[in-house]
């Protein structure tokens, strides 16, 4: 952990404010014609999610976080948790289920993911923002004769999560799909 002036202080850079670590999402310095200059900040907790305003006298000294982010490979789930490996140092890391979140439904074995890192354990974790995947099941012509142009369907792809994707989406095709929300991007041919 260091210290660093808060006019230093950039978008990306995290921080310790009131225990918790945020990161800096944006930075503003004002100087009033009366009295001393100040920044104000837009923080968001990293294990909280949460987004707070944060307002200090220029010069203040805010305390730094020392954060790494290292890429790492999916090997298995073991029961809530899920179970990654380094791929510099070959040790296994076990990370809680609660902490991927939605990303869990997206996790096949050998994927790679950046694991966000901080005082040694794991505190967050970066999927691709897209991946490939095999349908596995889906219902052949929701709607018949539905003239709309955005019509979706269920598939559920080989990690059991149920995706939308367009109606001409069959049984063993292999689609990208968006891990930040789900969405379906296109079909791939391989």
């Amino acid at each position: 952990m260091g210290v660093l002036d808060a006019n230093q202080c950039r978008p990306g850079k995290k921080l310790l404010h009131d225990g918790e670590l945020y990161t800096v999402l944006e930075r503003a310095h004002h100087k009033p014609g009366k009295g001393g200059a100040f920044v104000r900040f837009k923080l968001k907790g990293i294990v909280s999610g949460k987004v707070i305003d944060h307002t200090v006298r220029a010069g203040t000294k805010m305390e730094t976080a020392d954060v790494t982010t290292q890429p790492m490979q999916y090997l298995y789930k073991d029961g809530e948790n899920y179970v990654f490996m380094d791929l510099e140092s070959y040790e296994q890391l076990t990370i809680p289920g609660e902490l991927l979140g939605f990303g869990a439904g997206f996790l096949t074995e050998n994927a790679e993911a950046d694991v966000t890192m901080y005082e040694g354990r794991a505190i967050g974790i970066q999927l691709p923002q897209k991946m490939v995947f095999e349908v596995m099941d889906t219902i052949e012509n929701p709607a018949k004769g539905n003239t709309a142009t955005n019509v979706l369907k269920d598939a559920t792809i080989n990690t059991g999560m149920t995706v939308q994707v367009p109606p001409f989406i069959n049984i063993g095709d292999k689609v990208r799909i968006a891990t930040e929300d789900g969405s379906y991007v296109e079909r791939v041919n391989e």
